[in-house]
């Protein structure tokens, strides 16, 4: 199951309350396929019926099927620029 650095849970968890999202909130990632190398990010106020869940430090984030089969072994990390801009970046566990 996916896991999330420090950073990272730091940053969705800002993301969500600047957001106003309910309790139950959380950033969804999407993928395009079982192969995704490429993913979307939103903040949703809800997981779908079908998303895997990841609770972490009080950050939620959810994935998609595809996102959730490419993403699995993997770690979430997260950067904040001198700008404000967030990048988000995987790498193997481990």
């Amino acid at each position: 199951m996916l896991t999330l650095t420090d950073n990272a849970s730091t940053v969705v968890k800002t993301i969500a309350s600047q957001t106003e999202t309910p309790v139950e909130g959380g950033l969804r990632i999407t993928g395009d396929d079982l192969d995704a190398r490429n993913f979307a990010v939103a903040v949703v106020a809800a997981p779908e019926i079908t998303d895997a869940v990841v609770e972490q430090d009080g950050a939620r984030v959810f994935l998609d099927v595809a996102a959730s089969v490419a993403l699995g072994d993997k770690v979430l990390d997260a950067q904040v620029d001198e700008g404000g801009s967030v990048s988000f970046g995987v790498a193997p566990q481990g």
